[in-house]
C-alpha cells in the first residue's frame, strides 16, 4: 500500500511545472547522514539505522539520483540506487519523495524480509538553512513487492542532516 501512495506522489509530482528560484535552481550535491529507528512500528527485530546517502544535483528532468547505503543494529544492510524530487514551499521547507531498489542482506530469527531485492520509498520533510544543508525527518518502507515467498517490509523513521558536498570541496 505504501510503494502505491509514493508512486502515486512521485507520478503527480513528475507532471507538476516547478519553477525553482534563484535559491534552490543550483542547490548542491549532498552527503545525508541519518539515524533512526528501524521496524519501529512492528518491532519485529526493531533497532537503530544509521544511514549515508549520496544526493547528486545532476538533474533527469525533474529527477535527482542518489546512492544509498544502511546499516541496523540489528545485523541487515541495505545498499542502493534509486531517483528523488526536491519539491520546495518558499526557501526553507523541502519535501523529497524517494525511491530506491536496495539490496539487502542479514535476516535474523525475528525478521526475514523475504527477498534480497527490496525497493524502499520514502517521503523526506526538511529544513533549508542559509548555507543550503538541511535537517529533516524521514519516514521510509522497505518490501520486496512479492518478489519473494513472503513479503513483511518494515519502516524506519530517521532524523537527516544533509550536507552540502561544496563545503567540503571548497566550492
Amino acid at each position: 500500500m505504501f510503494h502505491r501512495i509514493a508512486l502515486a506522489v512521485l507520478l503527480t509530482l513528475s507532471g507538476l511545472s516547478f519553477s525553482a528560484g534563484p535559491a534552490r535552481a543550483d542547490d548542491p550535491s549532498f552527503l545525508t547522514f541519518g539515524v533512526g529507528a528501524f521496524d519501529f512500528n512492528r518491532q519485529k527485530d526493531d533497532g537503530a539505522e544509521f544511514r549515508l546517502d549520496y544526493r547528486s544535483d545532476y538533474k533527469l528532468g525533474i529527477f535527482k539520483p542518489f546512492l544509498t547505503a544502511a546499516g541496523a543494529s540489528n545485523g541487515m544492510t541495505f545498499l542502493g540506487a534509486g531517483v528523488l524530487i526536491d519539491v520546495y514551499f518558499g526557501n526553507r521547507f523541502v519535501i523529497t519523495p524517494s525511491f530506491a531498489p536496495t539490496w539487502w542482506r542479514g535476516k535474523t530469527d525475528n525478521l526475514d524480509l523475504g527477498y534480497a531485492l527490496e525497493f524502499r520509498s520514502q517521503i523526506d520533510f526538511a529544513y533549508r538553512f542559509d548555507d543550503r544543508s538541511r535537517l529533516g525527518l524521514a519516514l521510509s518502507h522497505s518490501s520486496n513487492a512479492s518478489l519473494g515467498d513472503s513479503n513483511p517490509g518494515t519502516e524506519t523513521l530517521l532524523v537527516n542532516y544533509s550536507y552540502p558536498l561544496g563545503k567540503i570541496f571548497g566550492r
